[in-house]
């Protein structure tokens, strides 16, 4: 047995998987906080408010895991608040002391103690130390034997300010009967021989933290929803750089008859790697990693032929968690390879590794080529100490995180990069929320990527904002910058590489729908603006979840409100093009519409229609409409007005999804579609009167993971 001093290393389920070797008395609940106030207990401070809470407190991230209706929650004026609650004296009459206990995981801080004689003989804390945590409140124990029949208390402790500082406690039990045991470090060893360590993933298991250790030093450390049992699907890590080394494999709080430690295996493949890209929700051409979950795009930038897509990852669960770097890499645009994680948490990190850029450094400003290839420089949020920089000398392949980190502490997040030729420096537009600017993107310019100085601040922009050049019309002596966010709406102005001026007030929207974070490509080799986005789409019951849109173009136009952004589907999508079905200059009678048969999931669709008099016209696909509404001028809510009496519409048809563009880009819509199979026919219809249909052009598309190869 461990010392009385420290942090005892056994917790255990509430639920009896064995019984006592004599007959268990009847168990004593000490507290289950159901009443209206804490009743004996004694309260110091402000975190535990009145009394128990019923469940999730104001800002708080939902809790879970407690039993009846309330908990002693201190979360009570959020986590800058502290105090104590402590019971009554009792008499320890049972062998064990059974309690669920959620929130912060710093020691002496966020803890329950058990006191015997004033000193503290048994504690506990919460698991969270870092973002993305749980608020789920976990089964855990202290086996008491020793300490039968003395006088004790309960104290719940809180007493940290910050990120986790409240504790969560409920149904204190004291009880002869033992349990299935939650282990501190289930540990197992294993000679590293092949490229890939295969993990079993249960949806909706308790996230436990895994680590894994080589030569005594953590080079993967993740929160996994383990399978103790048959998994739901399988996730990977590679371990390739490793092999021939013996690692040591950790999870913290699993239950001893998991079977999910000793389930781990090795492999030269990842497991089930034949059925990836063929899953029933798989979208067949927009970017999805092999498992697990993305969010934002970030690092997009060309070098040697090469498209780079970082994004936001969890390669080891489909919801938010572990924030790496994805990697994937594309010739055209259309066809992406996944490859091993650029940047990981913890180890490459001193926390989540969040969103950003990349540029390349083709003056070596900041000094980190080494060989004859160019540094790539990824700029992101570093949680753990703010803006930080990495770089690679290996076109991507592989990543140094900068020592000297951070290289601008702030407020906000979401680092964009470009260099400023005029100026021969370097420009970061960064969200930025600190007073008095509220909301902003705030910019700064710096020689060297290292060292960057504050220049101004452009309010009532959001996340993940970015600066940009476009020709107005094509024409390069017309340059107008524009000011992007998360949100797609923009700001068009002037740019002298310090301060932007707009030329209007307020913002326009471009994207609409199930779409966030986009980014462009910095470094273009034909100079088109290039964008990707995060298709907010969720895709129940597979093994990855989210995905990226298509890329897209942007450009200035000038149009009869003024100068707008367009963006149209990336001319590549024509290399997916299959069997092609046309029809022309036809009149659409209402109530009658044409059909045409296709067969297939995949389609880009593109219809031109003259508006006339009919109330509403469009297209009808998998049984979804699509609706032009030429009394409100909208296409699918979005405000599109008719160019020279025409309204033109580009679909772009995937199993989860469908994007809709309205004339050539003025508006562009990203939805979730389910077709449930193959789609048979295709209509175009009109409401009220008749409408021209001069073109309809239906393209079967195939899958552009055809082309893919790889483990």
């Amino acid at each position: 047995m461990r010392s009385a001093l420290t942090t005892f290393s056994v917790t255990v389920l509430l639920a009896c998987t064995s019984t006592a070797a004599r007959a268990a008395g009847p168990d004593i609940v000490l507290a289950d906080f159901e009443g209206k106030d804490y009743g004996d207990w004694k309260t110091t401070g402000e975190a535990f408010g009145p009394g128990p809470a019923q469940g999730t407190l104001p800002h708080q991230m939902e809790v879970t895991g407690y039993l009846g209706h309330g908990l002693a929650n201190s979360f009570y004026g959020g986590d800058q608040s502290t105090g104590t609650l402590t019971s009554p004296v009792f008499t320890i009459r049972r062998k064990f002391i059974h309690f669920l206990i959620g929130g912060g995981g710093w020691e002496g801080k966020t803890c329950m103690n058990l006191l015997v004689d004033g000193k503290v003989v048994r504690t506990a804390t919460g698991p969270n130390t870092t973002p993305g945590g749980s608020e789920a409140l976990e089964p855990s124990s202290w086996d008491v034997r020793e300490l039968a029949g003395k006088t004790a208390q309960i104290q719940i402790v809180d007493n940290a300010t910050g990120g986790w500082g409240h504790i969560n406690v409920d149904q204190i039990v004291e009880s002869d009967r033992k349990a299935d045991l939650l282990l501190f470090h289930q540990k197992r060893e294993l000679v590293l021989e092949k490229r890939f360590l295969n993990l079993p993933v249960k949806n909706g298991a308790a996230k436990r933290r895994m680590q894994i250790l080589v030569d005594g030093k953590p080079v993967r450390i993740f929160d996994i929803e383990l399978a103790d049992a048959a998994p739901d699907f399988w996730v990977f890590t590679e371990l390739d750089v490793y092999r021939g080394k013996t690692a040591t494999l950790l999870v913290d709080r699993l239950p001893e008859s998991s079977r999910g430690l000793a389930a781990i295996e090795q492999g030269d493949r990842m497991r089930d790697a034949d059925a990836v890209y063929q899953e029933k929700l798989r979208p067949q051409f927009h970017y999805t990693q092999r498992r697990g979950w993305n969010n934002d795009p970030n690092g997009l930038v060309h070098y040697k032929g090469e498209w780079h897509l970082f994004y936001q990852h969890n390669p080891y669960g489909c919801c938010w968690a572990n924030m790496h770097w994805g990697h994937a890499v594309s010739r055209n645009l259309v066809h992406w390879q996944e490859l091993p994680i650029a940047l990981y948490p913890w180890t490459m990190a001193k926390d989540h590794c969040f969103s950003g850029s990349a540029a390349v450094d083709w003056n070596n400003t900041a000094g980190f080529q080494k060989g004859e290839e160019k540094p790539l420089v990824a700029a992101f949020t570093d949680t753990g100490c703010g803006e930080a920089i990495a770089y690679s000398n290996d076109r991507g392949r592989t990543w140094t995180y900068w020592p000297g980190n951070p290289v601008v502490k702030h407020s906000g997040r979401d680092p964009k990069i470009i260099w400023y030729a005029p100026g021969k420096h370097w420009v970061m537009a960064m969200y930025d929320n600190r007073p008095p600017y509220g909301d902003n993107i705030g910019i700064a310019m710096s020689a060297d990527l290292k060292h960057w100085t504050y220049q101004s601040h452009i309010p009532g922009f959001f996340e993940c904002p970015e600066i940009f050049p476009l020709p107005v019309d094509g024409d390069k002596t017309n340059i107008r910058w524009v000011v992007y966010a998360a949100d797609a709406r923009y700001a068009i102005g002037r740019f002298d590489g310090k301060r932007f001026t707009p030329e209007y007030q307020g913002k326009r929207q471009l994207h609409w729908g199930n779409y966030y974070a986009s980014q462009t490509f910095n470094d273009s080799p034909d100079g088109r603006k290039i964008q990707i986005g995060w298709g907010t789409i969720n895709m129940p019951g597979m093994p990855f979840n989210q995905m990226m849109t298509f890329p897209s173009e942007l450009t200035l136009r000038t149009t009869s409100e003024g100068i707008r952004m367009f963006a149209e589907p990336v001319k590549e999508i024509e290399k997916l093009h299959a069997r092609s079905h046309v029809r022309r200059d036809l009149a659409l009678a209402a109530g009658k519409p044409l059909e045409l048969p296709v067969a297939g999931e995949l389609f880009d669709i593109r219809a031109e229609f003259q508006v006339g008099s009919a109330r509403a016209f469009g297209l009808t696909i998998g049984g979804r409409k699509i609706v032009y509404d030429a009394v409100q001028k909208t296409l699918e809510g979005m405000p599109l007005p008719a160019v020279e009496g025409k309204i033109q519409i580009q679909l772009l048809v995937d199993r989860p999804s469908l994007e809709i563009c309205g004339n050539r880009g003025r508006v562009y819509q990203t939805r979730e579609f389910r077709a449930g199979g193959p789609i048979k026919a295709i209509q175009a219809w009109s409401d009220g009167a008749a409408t021209g249909l001069d073109k309809l052009e239906v393209y079967e598309l195939k899958s552009a993971w055809e082309l893919t190869a790889g483990p």
